[in-house]
């Protein structure tokens, strides 16, 4: 933990981001949540997945139930710069109603790492995970109306972020997607769009600045953190 500039304890975030284009909203998003929490004065981690060149295939040496499992020195390095954080937010789009395969790769090789079945079944809180908050951010290219026709928010929400919060003995998880971003987008929406990505991360720092009982008795303080 750091100390804020607001004279209140802070915290650290991994903002991990899983998009190939490095001009895409995405890394927008990614962008307005880390000026956001450099700004509340606590302290954040970018892992950029793609520019990084990350390889999310788990090799059998890696396998959870092999005897004396041995780690990649990329999943050593990735496990190495995240660790310590109180919030890992995921920035990805939904391709084909799913995360890209390389983040679902990151989860199965870095937060997996050295977590055994028996664990993920009994929720019992990993040392990298446990205890912590899961934001994420998604977009898609379709519309809200159409991904809603398809169950698309609860089918993720349901494979993926709660499994993820259960699996790891994680605290708590929210989710904000973006719906129909496509090339041209409007530039009011996205302003819109990531003045909510802002809005979130103030939230999210004055959350472990102060505490949720605190933040739910006085809700102002998330406006201090914008200071």
């Amino acid at each position: 933990m750091v100390v804020a500039e607001h004279g209140v304890t802070g915290g650290r975030h991994a903002v991990i981001l899983c998009h190939p284009d490095p001009a895409s909203f995405n890394h927008a998003i990614a962008g307005a949540y880390c000026d956001a929490v450099r700004a509340a004065g606590q302290e954040v981690v970018l892992r950029d997945l793609y520019a990084a060149g990350f390889d999310p295939v788990l090799k059998a040496a890696e396998r959870p139930t092999t005897v004396a499992a041995a780690y990649g020195q990329d999943v050593l390095d990735e496990v190495d710069a995240i660790s310590g954080c109180d919030v890992f937010v995921l920035v990805y789009p939904i391709w084909f109603g799913t995360p890209p395969a390389m983040l679902k790769g990151y989860v199965e090789r870095v937060f997996g790492a050295g977590v055994q079945p028996e664990a993920l079944q009994g929720r019992v809180r990993t040392d990298l995970l446990g205890g912590k908050r899961l934001v994420s951010f998604s977009t898609s290219a379709a519309s809200k109306i159409w991904l809603d026709e398809q169950g698309q928010a609860q089918g993720l929400n349901s494979v993926f972020d709660q499994y993820i919060v259960h699996a790891f003995g994680m605290r708590s998880q929210e989710h904000r997607r973006f719906a129909h971003i496509v090339p041209g987008l409007n530039a009011r929406f996205a302003d819109q769009y990531l003045r909510e990505v802002t809005v979130q991360a103030q939230r999210t720092c004055a959350q472990i600045a102060f505490g949720d009982e605190a933040l739910l008795a006085d809700p102002a303080l998330v406006t201090r953190m914008a200071r």
